[in-house]
């Protein structure tokens, strides 16, 4: 009974419980559809809300482009009637202009006509007026032209001449007083002395008896001395004085040195005179060294290989005219640099290739070939600038010039040689330049007489009056200077005065 009762019991809570659950569930369902339902329908209005909104800013999107794009159309409806009144106006420009170049084309056809009508009346009358003229005349058209043309020639010709003289004149005085105040500039800085010395060295003796020492027993110390040196000694007649005589004038001064030592030491045989000789070797090298330094360093020069001034050194003791060689190269670097420098040339270079213009001088007599294509040859081995060796290589016309320095070097070159006193000249070559000269100027036509005065500087022709009028001699004046200058050698420049004379004689009787 007690198991039933509680089997029961426990049945009906399992139903009470169901029950209750069921209840409690539907409950909840109710209310979970409410809330969906309201919540559907918050979800609806919210949407339709949204759809409202979304409408309205449609319309108003809507209404404003439409306002935008009527306004823009107004716009342009106006930019487009200003343009088609612009293109009206100027449709009517265009028919006023075509109106009135249809007149102006009638006007110019008109104009043309007529011009046609006078040129043909112009034409006829040209031809009349020739016809009368040659009847006049009695001469050609043809004929007429060559005269006009012949004459004009004549004309012209004279007025280039006379224009030509008169250029030439303006020239030749600026370019005269321009380089005379250049050259006097250069010349006034250059103040070097030139000594003239001969082929002999003369050796002043203490006695007449030092020349029997000299000699030596059966003149063996003088053939010692003669075979070391080179040079023969002359003892003659004169009075203490011993002469040395070579062509070789370094060796002509190492055995001048090497007498003096003997003399001073008063010990003189074979052996003392080879020491000496060998003392006095050294001491010209060194003196020649000297020299070529002594040299740069008065000009400035530097960076000259040590052989190249050695060279320059040896010219101390060359001489050419009576000039001795490296005084005349130190006052041709002078002038040239001077020169250079008041022109605006490049001084450095005109000085330096006008100390080494001659340094094919000190080695001429030992090798083949001109002294200046030896010293080309010197510094092209000795690595020296290409510009100073175009420089000093057309000092002697060997080369054509093509800078301003070496137009400079051949001017200082020429001034140092033709200064007075600078060289001395023979009599047989001064006589047969001068008469080269004379010969040149009578070779032309119309020279009557031809005379060479100061010295071969100037030339004076005299021509015949009737065969050469005051023009021709101008040109011929030119024309006798190019061919002094292509034919004859001279030292700096030659006058030429062409002289014109006509006379008229008559007698009161």
């Amino acid at each position: 009974m007690t198991i039933a009762v509680s089997l029961l019991a426990a049945v009906l809570g399992l139903v009470v419980g169901y029950v209750a659950r069921r209840l409690v569930a539907e409950a909840r369902i109710a209310s979970a559809e409410a809330q969906a339902r309201k919540i559907k329908e918050d979800a609806l209005r919210e949407a339709e809300a949204r759809r409202r909104e979304a409408l309205l800013e449609a319309k108003e999107d809507t209404l404003r482009l439409r306002n935008e794009l009527e306004r823009e159309s107004r716009e342009r409806r106006a930019e487009l009637q200003k343009v088609e009144r612009r293109l009206f106006q100027k449709e009517e420009q265009l028919d006023r202009k075509l109106a009135a170049l249809e007149v102006r084309e009638q006007d110019l056809a008109k104009h043309q006509a007529d011009l046609e009508r006078v040129q043909r009346e112009v034409a006829e009358l040209k031809h009349r007026q020739l016809a009368e003229l040659e009847r006049i005349s009695g001469m050609t058209a043809e004929e007429a032209r060559q005269a006009l043309l012949a004459r004009a020639e004549e004309e012209v010709s004279q007025e280039v001449a006379r224009v030509i003289r008169e250029a030439e004149f303006k020239a030749r005085e600026e370019a005269e007083r321009r380089s005379r105040m250049i050259m006097a500039d250069a010349i006034q800085r250059c103040s070097a002395d030139h000594t003239a010395e001969l082929t002999v060295s003369v050796v002043q003796l203490p006695s007449d008896e030092m020349k029997g020492r000299i000699i030596g027993r059966e003149g063996r110390n003088i053939r010692t001395l003669e075979t070391l040196t080179g040079i023969n000694l002359i003892i003659d007649d004169t009075p203490e004085a011993v002469i040395l005589s070579g062509f070789d004038p370094i060796r002509r001064e190492v055995a001048r040195v090497a007498l003096e030592h003997l003399i001073a030491d008063g010990r003189i045989h074979p052996a003392r005179i080879e020491e000496a000789v060998s003392r006095a070797q050294r001491e010209i090298e060194q003196r020649i060294r000297e020299e070529g330094e002594q040299a740069c360093f008065q000009l400035g020069v530097n960076g000259m290989h040590p052989e190249l001034v050695k060279l320059l050194g040896r010219l101390k003791f060359r001489h050419s005219y009576g000039q001795n060689v490296l005084k005349h190269s130190i006052e041709v670097a002078l002038l040239a640099g001077t020169m250079a420098a008041e022109l605006g040339a490049d001084a450095q270079v005109a000085r330096r290739a006008g100390l080494i213009h001659d340094i094919g001088k000190a080695v001429d007599h030992q090798q083949e070939g001109t002294h200046v294509q030896i010293g080309i040859d010197l510094a092209r081995k000795y690595k020296e600038d290409p510009a100073v060796i175009h420089a000093f290589a057309c000092h002697h016309g060997d080369h054509e010039p093509e800078t301003v320095e070496a137009f400079l070097v051949s001017a200082a070159d020429a001034i140092s040689a033709s200064r007075p006193g600078a060289r001395r000249e023979t009599l047989e070559a001064y006589i047969r330049r001068l008469e080269k000269l004379e010969a040149i100027a009578t070779s032309f036509e119309g020279v009557e007489k031809a005379y060479a005065i100061q010295a071969g500087r100037e030339i004076r022709v005299m021509v015949k009056p009737d065969r050469l009028d005051d023009l021709a001699a101008v040109r011929l004046a030119r024309d006798i200077s190019k061919k002094i200058q292509s034919e004859l050698t001279y030292p700096g420049q030659i006058k030429v005065t062409v002289i014109r004379e006509t006379r008229a004689v008559e007698y009161a009787r």
